[in-house]
């Protein structure tokens, strides 16, 4: 874990880099889709910007139904703590179970976007708070987890941390390893939502630009330093494995601290997954409202309008539809939910390596007016966030059990995926030219990225 956390760091930082030169060029709301578009040139700019206008709607509009599950998982791992017995038990095989996810996620799904309802002036503050929050849970684990771990059940040794080596998969060796970047990679996307509401920040070109770049340096030194102490920290395999709850840590914390105390932990995670998927659906707001703008996706004259703040709500509340009609999945089965939200992660790793394959391809010497060039390094660069992308992607498409000996154990993401695509090649297909940019719009964006003193943005983008 620890070795590939920090390969994925250093790759991911790299792909951050990638995104903000392009950023620093093209500060707009839609942002990645925009960023493909233009980095196919005039000519492909209109293909591959509806295939990664639908590859970001999706993985976007689907992280706040996970991120609601996942905190729901938090909130109900503490009965399995405490030992409470619940009709059927603590399985996702009870129906009564999982319609107890259902109906505390779905609480926290309206909770998060009723926070996007307010007046535009509240969002500077939740922002600051959610980094204030985050901070705090940082320090909480680092000063406090160790502790109660010292006077509970002891640490790993150095030699467990940095050496030991488990096969749960029974994949070969080598595929096992590489297993481990789905979780690594996991905690290390999505840096490029300060690109999202470029159009709402002064000074975007090198404000946003930053945000991408810093949120993702940010995130791997910490993350890294809490990957290095959660090892530590962590029971033996015997203890951890045989740990029942859905959110695992939830029991950990119980072991450190005891049932009472591990109360706490608990409910500072809770908030600040709350507060995550609050700033996540106003990211995925501009996005969706950027892109329908632009007539990309079905339903773009509602979806394209915003009020009279200036705000995208109705992007809003179609997240909020798509987001508790997906939970509703957990309903029938647990397996259906966690399959279709297992592919939020493939179109964004897929958008980060096509983005640098067409800046390295078709665009290498291009948006010349970048406040955050790459100079020399920009092709290798390029060609590092190509490979690496590529790696996390096979990675996510790969069965994580070996070997697949019946439908549970099916990674059904890149099926998935496929969908997807082949729903966005479907609309380029049918969508009328004039819908979207014209040939000359995509020119005049495009020449503007380059210093040419054309119209700076495409029509549409104010």
């Amino acid at each position: 874990m620890w070795s590939s956390y920090l390969i994925t760091c250093v790759f991911m930082w790299i792909t951050a880099a990638v995104l903000a030169e392009i950023c620093s060029a093209l500060p707009v709301s839609g942002s990645i889709y925009t960023w493909a578009a233009e980095s196919a040139g005039p000519k492909y700019a209109r293909f591959f910007g509806f295939i990664v206008a639908f590859w970001s709607s999706t993985a976007w509009s689907t992280f706040a139904a996970s991120n609601c599950q996942t905190t729901a998982n938090y909130i109900v791992s503490q009965l399995a703590v405490w030992e409470i017995d619940f009709p059927g038990g603590i399985d996702n095989n009870n129906v009564n179970w999982r319609a107890l996810i259902w109906a505390i996620s779905e609480g926290l799904l309206i909770l998060s976007v009723a926070m996007n309802y307010l007046h535009p002036k509240w969002f500077s503050w939740i922002f600051k708070f959610s980094v204030a929050w985050a901070l705090f849970d940082f320090l909480l684990m680092v000063i406090w987890l160790p502790i109660g771990v010292s006077r509970s059940y002891g640490f790993r040794s150095a030699s467990d941390v940095f050496t030991l080596y488990f096969n749960g998969t029974g994949a070969p060796d080598g595929w096992n390893w590489i297993l481990s970047f789905y979780v690594a990679s996991g905690t290390l996307v999505g840096f490029d939502a300060s690109g999202h509401i470029a159009e709402e920040t002064k000074n975007a070109s090198i404000t946003s630009a930053r945000g991408i770049f810093w949120s993702a340096i940010a995130t791997g030194i910490l993350g890294f330093l809490t990957t290095i102490l959660f090892l530590f920290c962590t029971p033996d395999f015997d203890t951890l494995f045989a740990l029942g709850a859905p959110q695992p840590f939830v029991q950990i914390f119980a072991l450190a601290f005891g049932p009472g105390a591990s109360i706490f932990p608990t409910i500072v995670a809770t908030i600040g997954l709350i507060l995550n998927t609050t700033c996540a659906i106003v990211a995925s707001s501009r996005l969706i409202f950027a892109i329908a703008r632009d007539g990309v996706l079905p339903g773009s004259d509602w979806l394209g309008k915003v009020d009279e703040n200036g705000q995208p709500k109705n992007a809003v509340t179609f997240i909020f539809i798509f987001a508790a009609l997906l939970l509703c999945t957990i309903l029938p089965s647990n397996v259906a939910f966690t399959s279709l939200v297992s592919a939020a992660g493939i179109p964004t790793v897929a958008a980060y390596g096509l983005i640098a394959a067409l800046r390295l391809f078709l665009t290498p010497n291009d948006f010349k007016i970048s406040k955050f060039n790459l100079g020399r390094w920009a092709k290798p660069f390029y060609i590092c966030a190509i490979f690496f992308n590529a790696i996390v992607f096979a990675t996510n498409c790969s069965p994580f059990f070996f070997p697949v000996t019946d439908t549970s154990e099916i990674n059904y993401s890149p099926i998935i995926f496929g969908a997807i695509t082949l729903l966005a090649l479907s609309a380029w297909w049918v969508t009328p030219a004039d819908k979207w940019y014209s040939r000359s719009q995509a020119t005049q964006l495009f020449e503007s990225a380059d210093g040419e003193d054309v119209m700076p943005k495409a029509q549409g983008i104010n």
